[in-house]
């Protein structure tokens, strides 16, 4: 895997990952909480322990109130206008389906809406109002950390962990930022030493995080990270409330400066349908692993890639019929329109060095591309069989599949199996 990356965005390829890429089909295996279920949890604790893993962090975001697919961006590029100009079928309808509308009508709540806090408070309304749809309830973690922590005197860690959910570059690098704090808080707290494993599981766009983690983090000297910091800098500090940020901003850089992050345990990172933007820089992590929900539905042979095609992609999405339309189609370009100007003002400043795609017609360009495996790190592209006809705010055009209980058992055995060889 490539090293060094400071802070290129992934290229959206559409060769074959190779041996990179597993296709795997969705097995439920036993019924969840189960004894037969934790049973056969219990190995695969055992592999994660003698691999040297300690701590378990969920790291996820709510839909609930957020742009998903980021279509405020490109209604704020003139998207619409400029598809009709170009004559490109089924584009409105596409860019209608991508608006929140068509998979909010289940909102009950509306003061769920970003920007969350990574509090108890705000989980358990969420766990109340979603369980376990695009959502790691409280059940799903404490599941596993009981079926993980069988054949051991102390218990795993498992801890949940809410991000804003504010879709734009100044809100995941706030974002970034702030689950670093966290990860420095859980090291302290549980003693981790630089021979430990911390493994982090990272649902939709909250995989943007420890991919801007693994750029901040990285050895060495960095022009780009020099930048990224001196911009953060002067836009937290004009702010009349100080920001936690400027705070948790100043953490890194001591850390940095203290070489410090080479005490720190190995960082193993697994994204499940993070859609494809920042690029990785592997210097500072331990092993990465991308999880998709996919279906080869491609006439063309190539079954690594997704299917983007004209208006036919509208009449598939409802039914999740390819598999993650999220993952597919929330790419550079996309982003949720920043509330405020001086949130505006950074989201710019910052898209200069994290993001060259800008602009609706490269956001098509890059969409059709179709591309399931990002540039760095493994890949395991499983079929987890939720087409319905059921209606977008169900299965969330593919993207739900990742945090249901049910899924918990195939999707952990296939992470140890690939990333612990068990």
């Amino acid at each position: 895997m490539p090293q060094a990356n400071n802070f290129l965005h992934s290229k959206y390829s559409r060769s074959d990952p190779g041996e990179r890429a597993r296709y795997l089909s969705f097995e439920p295996g036993a019924p969840p909480l189960s004894p037969a279920w934790h049973e056969a949890l219990r190995p695969l604790g055992k592999s994660l322990w003698d691999a040297g893993v300690r701590a378990i962090v969920l790291v996820y975001g709510s839909y609930l109130g957020a742009d998903l697919f980021g279509s405020g961006r490109l209604d704020e590029a003139g998207g619409l206008k400029r598809g009709y100009s170009r004559g490109i079928p089924g584009l409105e309808s596409l860019l209608a389906t991508l608006r929140p509308n068509e998979y909010q009508r289940s909102q009950q709540d509306p003061s769920c809406r970003p920007p969350y806090a990574n509090d108890d408070t705000s989980k358990t309304k969420l766990d109340n109002l979603l369980n376990d749809k695009g959502n790691f309830s409280e059940e799903y973690a404490k599941g596993l950390q009981t079926g993980l922590s069988q054949t051991h005197a102390m218990p795993y860690t498992v801890q949940r962990y809410l991000w804003s959910s504010k879709h734009h570059h100044p809100g995941r690098m706030e974002g970034a930022l702030a689950l670093l704090h966290e990860l420095s808080r859980l090291k302290t707290d549980k003693d981790l030493q630089a021979d430990d494993r911390l493994l982090i599981v990272a649902h939709g766009h909250a995989g943007q995080l420890p991919a801007l983690l693994s750029n901040l983090m990285a050895p060495g000297e960095s022009s780009v990270r020099e930048t990224v910091f001196e911009t953060l800098a002067y836009f937290y500090e004009q702010l009349e409330i100080p920001s936690e940020a400027i705070q948790h901003l100043q953490e890194l850089d001591r850390l940095l400066a203290g070489n410090q992050f080479a005490t720190w345990p190995s960082l193993d990172v697994v994204t499940l349908g993070t859609p494809i933007r920042y690029g990785w820089d592997t210097d500072s992590l331990g092993k990465l692993l991308h999880v998709v929900n996919h279906r080869p539905i491609r006439q063309d042979g190539k079954r690594w890639l997704a299917k983007m095609e004209l208006p036919q992609i509208v009449m598939e999405m409802p039914m999740a019929s390819g598999g993650d339309y999220v993952h597919q189609l929330a790419v550079a370009g996309t982003d949720a329109v920043p509330a405020s100007p001086w949130e505006v003002e950074l989201d710019q400043a910052l898209r200069e060095n994290l993001e060259p795609y800008d602009g609706f017609e490269r956001w098509l360009e890059c969409a059709r591309r179709v591309t399931r495996c990002p540039n760095d790190g493994e890949c395991l592209l499983i079929d987890y069989h939720d087409a319905t006809g059921g209606p977008p705010d169900e299965h969330l055009f593919g993207h739900a599949c990742y945090t249901r209980l049910h899924a918990l058992l195939f999707q952990t055995n296939c992470i140890v199996e690939t990333l612990y060889g068990a």
